[in-house]
Parts: C-alpha cells; sequence; structure tokens
C-alpha cells in the first residue's frame, strides 16, 4: 500500500481503536459496578460521585459516563437531583446450590405469592411424557402461576406433574406453598435430584404481558427436571424469571 494511502487508513483505524477500547472499559467498569449493586455494596443504595468512582478504578470521567449509562438502560440506576446517582431496582439471588422452591430460596427478601393461572388435566405432550417417564398420551397435572415478590412479577412457571401424584394437587393450597414442598407431603419421601437447563431466551407476548416487561425482552428460562430420592421424575418445570429481578449464583467446585 502507498504511503499516503497507509497515512489515510492509519488516522481512522487508530480512532477506532480507542473508541473500542473506551466501549471495552465502560463494559468492564458496568460489570463491577453491577456487582456493587447487587450485594449492596452502596450504602444506602447511593453510587459515589464520577470523579471518586474514576480514581478508585482508573478511568476517566467519561468512561464512567458510559459505564453508568449501560447500568441506567438496565433500569438498576438513575439520576436524581439533589441526590445523586441511586439504585432503584434490587436483584434476588436464587442459589443453584440446593434443590429449593422459590419460596424457600427467596425467603429472607420477602413472601413470595402465586397467583394461579391455569391448574387442570391435560393430555401429555410427547417430550413431557418422555421425560415424566409415562405411557404416551397419558394425562398430567398442568399448574401455571405467576409468581411475585412484593406484590412485583418475578417469575411465570409452567409445571407439569404425573396425575397420581396431580390429582390430589388440585385441592392443595397452590397460592402460598411451593410445589416442592406439597410434593413432599404427598408422596412422604423427600426429593432428591434435579436436572437443570438455564438460557436466556425472548419473552413472548402472552410471558412479556404477565411478567409486565417488554416483549422480546430477554428472560432467565429454567428448565428443570425434579426427582424424588427414589428417582422417580414428579416435577417438569419451564420457569421464565425477569432478568432484571433475579439473578442465579452457584458454588461450584473442581472435582480431582
Amino acid at each position: 500500500m502507498p504511503a499516503e494511502r497507509l497515512r489515510e487508513h492509519t488516522v481512522p483505524l487508530a480512532a477506532a481503536r480507542r473508541r473500542r477500547l473506551r466501549a471495552d472499559q465502560a463494559r468492564q467498569l458496568a460489570d463491577l459496578l453491577r456487582h456493587q449493586v447487587r450485594t449492596g455494596g452502596f450504602p444506602g443504595g447511593v453510587l459515589p460521585l464520577e470523579g471518586t468512582i474514576g480514581e478508585e478504578y482508573r478511568v476517566s470521567r467519561n468512561t464512567v459516563r458510559q459505564a453508568l449509562d449501560l447500568l441506567r438502560t438496565e433500569g438498576l440506576i438513575e439520576r436524581q437531583p439533589g441526590v445523586g446517582t441511586v439504585v432503584v431496582s434490587e436483584k434476588y439471588p436464587h442459589g443453584l446450590n440446593r434443590l429449593q422452591g422459590l419460596a424457600e430460596t427467596l425467603h429472607e427478601h420477602g413472601d413470595v405469592t402465586n397467583e394461579v393461572r391455569t391448574v387442570g388435566p391435560v393430555t401429555a405432550p410427547a417430550p413431557v411424557a418422555r421425560r415424566l417417564r409415562l405411557p404416551e398420551h397419558a394425562d398430567v397435572l398442568c399448574i401455571e402461576r405467576l409468581r411475585l415478590l412484593g406484590g412485583l412479577p418475578l417469575s411465570l412457571d409452567l409445571t407439569y406433574v404425573p396425575m397420581d401424584i396431580g390429582a390430589d394437587l388440585i385441592g392443595c393450597d397452590l397460592e402460598n406453598t411451593d410445589v416442592f414442598r406439597l410434593l413432599e407431603s404427598l408422596t412422604g419421601q423427600p426429593l432428591g435430584t434435579a436436572e437443570i437447563t438455564l438460557e436466556a431466551v425472548n419473552a413472548d407476548a402472552h410471558s412479556a404481558a404477565v411478567l409486565q416487561a417488554p416483549r422480546g425482552a430477554a428472560v432467565l428460562m429454567l428448565e428443570r427436571l425434579t426427582h424424588l430420592a427414589d428417582g422417580r421424575p414428579v416435577d417438569l418445570e419451564f420457569i421464565r424469571f425477569r432478568g432484571d429481578r433475579i439473578t442465579m449464583s452457584g458454588l461450584l467446585h473442581r472435582s480431582c
């Protein structure tokens, strides 16, 4: 490439690299600040001044502003005149270390209530029958519940239970009790293990409306197949969590 053309490209490329570097730094800073927001690291829910954040993390004020803009877009913080930048949305921790219902997991944060939207027997779709080890076309109990914490929608749960257990679930208090507790009570067995898959999916129109989330917004989808202690699968769930109100965490061990 001739020297003149090389010089023509050098300046734009250098500027693009600087822009990319600032964007990378803002994203990286936003990750660190998000952790502080999520774990209550800012006393009174008020973030430090932009200059203080810049000094602590050794970044420019522009980078701090870009990082705060990212968190503001996520709905975690907002700017309040006369106060500063404050935390406006709490994320609740959902542990992945133990097999627990939502009310058990979040008991320290308040009461989880359930709006039962659907409950009744249906013919099991083929994948559901296979996962629950049921004959083809067997009936299962289908339960759909909106789970709320502090009156705010947190998750939309779709649950399939074999009908020999599900028939007794119909008369239980599904509005105030985790299905896990009810299953243990009805079967006389503790729950044993669960297979889980966690992924991000776009909210369909129905889920978005029920969860009061923007249509097409990303939600956390937890697919969980739970077994009794004797190994029998008894609960297949598809749970859509509002990603702006829940965070998944766990303690992992590296096996030798």
